[in-house]
């Protein structure tokens, strides 16, 4: 279901959620939010070299690491939890960066609130819609019989029967938690695999954004092809752009890189 822009959205409603967060260093509030099946967590090597300028907050959205599971979820909700976070903690002018998910959070932040971010930094990922491409992912993970389960090399080796890359295994189950209860997910993945295509709209906000975005773009990566950066103008006049030899996962591959990018970018 095609989620409809705000103003024709009636039957939105928002309860505040306590997002789980990291913080650390001084200076200038720099915002991070991990993408899609992601956490914080991801982003803890390079909080560490940004928070050296930085007070950096690593935010687990929605569903994802630590932070509460609800059954709904949209970009709508996502940018809300934002808001609502920004203004609990007093942030005042932040830099904001998301990577995929997460940057489609801050652009629609960044539209809904166009006075509040100073400066907004988006990997990998475009403000347009996006064809569903994460099925056989949920279905790899969903095949995992928890209460069964005996160790994380048995999870490895169904998830490989749907996701081939060991490093994409890796990287999804971080998800895996084992305690009293045995093996458990820490995301709620049953709302993000009943949600997930509404991960792949569109912007729900229109409006502009006319403090300075940058987009940091894998060259490697099918997310950004040849002409986005139009699409991207229309909503974000004074964009630039910084492309690196790397796939979608541009904070991973090429976090050293990256952060000098946001350091000449951002102060």
């Amino acid at each position: 279901m095609r989620i409809q822009p705000h103003a024709a959205q009636k039957s939105f409603t928002f309860a505040p959620m306590q997002l789980h967060f990291t913080s650390m260093g001084q200076g200038q509030p720099l915002l991070i939010l991990h993408g899609l099946l992601g956490a914080s967590d991801n982003w803890q090597t390079i909080g560490k070299m940004l928070s050296e300028r930085f007070a950096v907050y690593l935010i687990d959205q929605r569903n994802h690491g630590r932070s509460p599971h609800s059954q709904e979820f949209n970009y709508r909700l996502l940018t809300e939890d934002l808001a609502e976070f920004i203004a609990v903690h007093k942030i005042e002018k932040p830099v904001l960066l998301g990577h995929s998910m997460g940057g489609k959070t801050v652009m629609n932040f960044a539209l809904s609130r166009p006075a509040t971010p100073d400066k907004i930094i988006v990997a990998d990922i475009m403000p347009k819609e996006y064809q569903p491409r994460h099925q056989l992912v949920f279905d790899g993970l969903q095949a995992i019989a928890l209460p069964a389960l005996q160790s994380r090399k048995e999870a490895d080796e169904i998830l490989s029967r749907y996701v081939a890359a060991a490093a994409e295994r890796q990287f999804l189950l971080k998800n895996l938690t084992h305690g009293d209860k045995g093996y458990q997910w820490r995301m709620n993945l049953k709302s993000l695999a009943e949600n997930f295509p509404a991960v792949h709209e569109g912007l729900v906000y229109s409006g502009k954004f006319s403090g300075p975005s940058l987009f940091a773009i894998g060259a490697k990566s099918d997310y950004c092809l040849a002409g986005d950066e139009k699409i991207a103008a229309q909503y974000f006049p004074q964009a630039s752009w910084k492309t690196f030899d790397a796939g979608h996962w541009v904070h991973a591959e090429k976090p050293t890189e990256l952060v000098q990018c946001i350091m000449d970018f951002a102060l």
